[in-house]
C-alpha cells in the first residue's frame, strides 16, 4: 500500500489512536523516532538515546541475544562483525514479527522520495531521508506498507534493505509492522479491557499491553499466567511459556504477580523492568532456563506468604498455602497437617518442615552458583555513556536475602530467585534506570 492511499490512511490512523491516543506530544514522539544502532564499545548491544523507546529496544535485544546464545554458545561478543550483527537484528526483528501468527505480514517503510518512486520488487528502499520530521503527520504521510507473504520473504527485504531498522525511524517502523501485521482489530480485542494507549501520551513510556505484545505476539495487559477473572472480568495473561522471559521490580512492591511462564522462559534471557526502563539479563548457564519443579514451585509459593524473608508462616496460612500449590487442602486434613508441622503448638510453619513433609528430597534445578550478563541500552545509565554488557557472579544462599532499598538490581531478581546474591565484576550494582 502506497502513502497517500485511503486504505494505508484508515490502517495508520487507526494505528495511530492505538499507539498513542488522540494527542501525541512532538518531544515524546521524537523520542522515539531513532533507529537501531549498536555500541561501538559491545558490537551486539542496541544504543537507547532517551527515555521511551525501550518497550521496543530491549526486546528485540533479548531476542537477539537468544539467538546468539542459542547458536554460538562461549563465542567472544567481541569478536562479532557488523554484518553478524545485522544479520542478527534481522532475524530478531523477524522473530518478533513471527509471534504475531499474521496470515501475511505488513513491513511499513519510510520514504524519502515520492510514493511512486520505487516498489518493494524492484530496487532497494530507503530506510530514511536526510529530511527531519518533526511530526507525527508528517511521518505518517511517508510510509509505504509492503506486503510479504512468508517470514524469509520479510527477512531477505530486511537484509537488503537493513538501513529501514538502522536509520532514524527504525524502532517506530518495527512497531507499525507488528501491529499492521497482526491486525489493528486483534490488537484492540486482546487488550480489550483497557482503553490507554499502548504508549504513554505524557512521559512516552510502553505500556505492558506493548512489552507483552513484543515478547509474546499478544498484547494482553498482564504478566500472569493464563487468564484470570477478577470482579467478573475476564483478565487475560500470558498463555504458554515464552522464548525470553520478563521479571519486574514491581512484583517486589507488590503491584503485580509474574507468573511461571514469565519467569521460566525457554531461554536464560529475561527483560528486567523497574518502573520507568526496560533492561535485560541474561547468562551462558543453560540450567537456568529449566522449567520449574513442582518443589520449587511450591517453595516459591510458601515464601510468597512469607513476605519477611523469615523462612517461616503462621500455622493459620497453611491452608491458603496448600491451596496455592494444589495440594490437599480439605479442613481435616490441613488440621492434621497442621498439628503435624506445628508440635510445639508455636503458630508458626517452618519453610524446611514444609518442604520434607511434602516435598523430601526434591532438587532445585538451577545450579548454586552461575554467572550473569546485563545490559542496559540508555546511555546516560551506563558508566562513561559507555553501552557495555556487565558481568556479575551469583549465588543462591541456603537463605533468602534481603536486598537493601537502594539495589534494585538485587531486588527484582530476587523476585525469582529470592536467595540470590550477586558480586558484580565492576564492584557496582548496574542500573535498571
Amino acid at each position: 500500500m502506497s502513502a497517500g492511499s485511503v486504505a494505508l490512511d484508515r490502517e495508520l490512523a487507526s494505528t495511530r489512536r492505538l499507539l498513542w491516543g488522540d494527542q501525541v506530544k512532538d518531544d515524546v514522539f521524537r523520542r522515539w523516532a531513532q533507529g537501531f544502532q549498536f555500541s561501538p564499545d559491545e558490537p551486539s548491544a542496541l544504543i537507547q538515546l532517551e527515555g521511551g523507546p525501550c518497550a521496543a529496544i530491549a526486546p528485540v535485544q533479548g531476542f537477539l541475544l537468544k539467538i546468539l546464545l542459542s547458536e554460538t554458545p562461549g563465542h567472544s561478543f567481541h569478536d562479532l562483525t557488523s554484518e553478524k550483527c545485522d544479520s542478527l537484528l534481522v532475524r530478531a526483528v523477524c522473530t518478533i514479527l513471527s509471534q504475531c501468527l499474521a496470515p501475511k505480514y505488513n513491513v511499513a517503510v519510510y520514504r524519502k522520495n515520492e510514493p511512486d518512486a520505487e516498489t518493494s520488487g524492484g530496487n532497494n528502499v530507503e530506510g530514511q531521508s536526510n529530511t527531519v520530521c518533526d511530526t507525527i503527520e508528517q511521518f505518517h504521510r511517508r510510509i509505504e506498507v509492503h506486503p510479504f507473504q512468508t517470514l524469509s520473504e520479510v527477512e531477505s527485504f530486511y537484509t537488503r534493505n537493513i538501513r529501514i531498522l538502522k536509520d532514524k525511524y527504525g524502532v517506530l517502523l518495527l512497531l507499525y509492522s507488528v501491529i499492521l501485521s497482526k491486525g489493528i482489530s486483534v490488537v484492540e480485542a486482546e487488550l480489550s479491557e483497557l482503553s490507554d494507549p499502548l504508549i504513554h501520551s505524557t512521559y512516552g513510556y510502553g505500556s505492558q499491553g506493548l512489552i507483552n505484545l513484543m515478547l509474546t505476539g499478544r498484547a494482553v495487559a498482564h504478566v500472569w499466567d493464563h487468564d484470570q477473572v477478577v470482579g467478573g472480568l475476564r483478565l487475560r495473561g500470558i498463555e504458554q511459556q515464552n522464548d525470553i522471559g520478563f521479571l519486574t521490580i514491581m512484583e517486589h512492591m507488590q503491584y503485580c504477580t509474574v507468573g511461571s511462564f514469565y519467569k521460566n522462559p525457554k531461554h536464560p534471557v529475561w527483560v528486567l523492568a523497574s518502573d520507568t526502563h526496560l533492561t535485560v539479563l541474561f547468562s551462558l548457564e543453560r540450567r537456568l532456563a529449566a522449567p520449574e519443579t513442582v518443589g520449587e514451585s511450591a517453595e516459591r509459593i510458601f515464601r510468597s506468604f512469607d513476605p519477611e524473608g523469615n523462612n517461616f508462616i503462621p500455622s493459620a496460612a497453611l491452608q491458603d498455602v496448600l491451596c496455592a500449590a494444589d495440594l490437599v487442602s480439605e479442613p481435616e486434613y490441613v488440621e492434621l497437617m497442621r498439628r503435624k508441622l506445628d508440635s510445639e503448638n508455636l503458630g508458626i510453619i517452618l519453610l524446611s518442615a514444609f518442604m520434607d513433609e511434602f516435598f523430601p528430597g526434591c532438587e532445585h534445578g538451577a545450579p548454586d552458583t552461575f554467572t550473569i550478563h546485563h545490559y542496559n541500552g540508555l546511555l546516560r545509565s551506563n558508566p562513561g555513556t559507555r553501552v557495555l554488557y556487565r558481568t556479575g557472579r551469583a549465588a543462591l544462599l541456603e537463605c533468602p536475602m534481603r536486598a537493601a532499598s537502594t539495589d534494585a538490581m538485587l531486588t527484582c531478581l530476587q523476585t525469582k530467585w529470592p536467595s540470590i546474591d550477586v558480586v558484580w565484576d565492576d564492584g557496582q550494582s548496574p542500573s535498571l534506570n
